[in-house]
Order: C-alpha cells, then structure tokens, then sequence
C-alpha cells in the first residue's frame, strides 16, 4: 500500500467507482465511495483526478457535492485543480457523423447512438450479436471524416474520439502541474478506454490499476468497484510513511 503523500491518483468513473449499468444514465456512485473521496482528496493533498469518457456535467453531477479535477471525454475537456477548464477544438465534421451513425443504426434493436460532448459512442450492450456490424459502421464513418476521430473500443460500445485525444496525454498534463508533479502516478480504470493512461502511468515511474477481467498493461488488479472502495478507504486512512 503506498503513502498518499508519494501518488498522484487517478480514477475512471464507470466500472471502477461506480457499477456498469445497461443506460448510463442509470449509473450512480454510492454514498460511502463519495465520502471516500472526499477523505481521499484531502489525504492527497489533492493529487486526484477523475479520468472519464463522460462530459464533464455528467461527472459533475454523479460525483455530487464533491468537484474534482477532471479530465472528461477522455481528455477534450480538463478542469485543473484551480478549477480553470479548457477544451478542445471541436473536431470537424461531428455533428454530420452524429446524423449518419444515427441514421446507419435506425431500427437496430438495442443499439443507440449517445452524444459525448467532443464525441460520440455507439452502444450494443442490449444487442451483443451486434458487434461486428456496429463496429463496421462506426468505423466506416470515422473513414468518411478521417483523420479527424480514432475509433475506440470498450465494453458492449465503440466511440469516435478527436484524433490525439486519449486518457494517457490526459494524465501527463496533470502530472506536469501541481500538486501531481514529482508524484509517482497511479491510474486505476476498468476498459479498454483506460489502457493508454496505464501506460503513461508506466512511462512516468508508476503503475496502473486494472478493475475486473480482461487482458491488461496494468500492473496491479482488483475484482470489482467495491475492492477499489475498499483500497482507497485503507489509502486515505494511512497516515505513516
């Protein structure tokens, strides 16, 4: 168990604090995990930060009262600790790929298309016969507006993100501020999503955490978002170095 005064500390939300739901919309974080939090920041001296795929109003609200530094759509949008946001260009072509990928999966039983604020994911957690053919049309619309998104893989969805946008760059910003630099990172996520802020993680002296089963570059792991509750409480309450 390391000293939270030698980490910086970062966190996905869906799957690793929270349980994954059939609608993200169903998706909340439990109580004590907030409070955690809470306790957590505080012993860190602040050297936390929620990495997600979501917007940041989604983050906002499902972490309520608390308000973290985040960086939201997996790094397109960035609140510092200081609570100054910046953004990202909005890529080209975004909302004509939104109109397309809607219309190309219409009347595809279980698959629906959710705006992400600088990009979108296409999900078939309802439908998972279908991810061969969800894949093909997500892919097919990144082609007609390359180079402007990657296509990204993750549970029962594909996601177009802005090209160079991804978790891992997301981190290395944090680590080149205070109070995160000088600290060994940790990353902790549960999908696909997560493997590029392993990796940073690991290029900067640290490690990354993986939530669940699957294949992984993370060094450590843990079975569920209940384990991670319980390894950040026993985190925030060290004391000792």
């Amino acid at each position: 168990m390391p000293h939270p005064g030698s980490i910086a500390l970062f966190l996905d939300l869906d799957g690793t604090l929270a349980g994954i739901q059939p609608d993200p919309d169903l998706v909340s974080v439990p109580p004590d995990t907030l409070d955690i939090l809470r306790r957590l920041d505080q012993a860190l001296g602040g050297a936390l930060a929620i990495l997600s795929g979501r917007p940041g109003i989604d983050l906002d609200r499902l972490l309520h009262p608390l308000v973290l530094p985040y960086a939201a759509g997996h790094g397109a949008e960035r609140r510092d600790r200081h609570g100054v946001v910046a953004q990202a260009p909005a890529a080209p072509g975004l909302g004509a790929a939104r109109a397309q990928l809607r219309q190309r999966v219409a009347g595809w039983q279980g698959v629906w298309v959710e705006p992400k604020g600088h990009g979108l994911a296409v999900h078939f957690r309802a439908a998972p016969g279908m991810a061969a053919r969800v894949e093909s049309a997500v892919r097919e619309i990144a082609a007609r507006h390359a180079p402007a998104f990657d296509v990204q893989p993750g549970k029962m969805v594909f996601e177009l993100r802005p090209r160079g946008i991804d978790k891992g760059s997301a981190l290395r910003a944090f680590m080149r501020e205070a109070p995160y630099a000088g600290r060994v990172p940790v990353m902790v996520g549960d999908d696909l999503t997560d493997e590029a802020g392993f990796i940073a993680a690991r290029q900067g002296g640290g490690y990354g955490i993986k939530i669940g089963a699957g294949p992984s570059s993370a060094m450590w792991r843990l079975d569920g978002p209940q384990a991670l509750a319980g390894w950040l409480r026993r985190l925030g309450a060290r004391r000792e170095p």
